[in-house]
């Protein structure tokens, strides 16, 4: 007799501090890296998932993905506009993207940003490691309440990956 297996709906986004500069960022999802490759860098597809839906509005998304194409995300929260935007310096199509990410509030604070699709039984293994410049930023970065967000985010991109399979 067959064995029954049940597959969980999401996997968990695990964040590791792993020094005072730097974030490891892990996560399953259940779509080919070709799918969660172009919902990262898609803006039609960036647009439905990037910001924490419950409390932020995705205003605009440009991004021109190629090396040394740049990006811009503007946000609404609370009725205040913000900016996330940076500069592409590595894409390789479906398997690795990296890139500055700059936060307007904070714009001498840039984000060094790798991240590897990486193809498990289908699924793709996605890591994102971050590198930011001080231990206060990265601080910062982490009191700003980063982590319920990414998880939030994490989700809404697994429910638009799942769909677009």
């Amino acid at each position: 007799m067959a064995e029954a297996r049940s597959e969980s709906p999401r996997s968990a986004t695990v964040l590791e501090v792993k020094s005072d500069r730097e974030v490891l960022i892990s996560r399953t999802f259940r779509a080919p890296p070709r799918i969660v490759f172009d919902a990262w860098t898609r803006p039609e597809f960036v647009r439905r998932w990037w910001a924490p839906r419950s409390c932020v509005e995705v205003v605009d998304i440009q991004a021109d993905v190629r090396v040394g194409g740049a990006y811009r995300y503007q946000t609404r929260h609370d009725g205040r506009d913000t900016t996330f935007y940076g500069t592409y310096s590595e894409v390789t199509p479906h398997t690795r993207l990296a890139y500055t990410q700059i936060f307007d509030m904070f714009p001498d604070a840039a984000v060094l940003v790798t991240i590897t699709f990486e193809e498990r039984d289908g699924k793709t293994h996605l890591v994102s490691h971050e590198v930011y410049p001080s231990k206060e930023a990265l601080e910062g970065a982490l009191a700003s309440g980063m982590e319920h967000g990414l998880r939030e985010t994490m989700d809404q991109l697994d429910e638009l990956v799942a769909s677009l399979r």
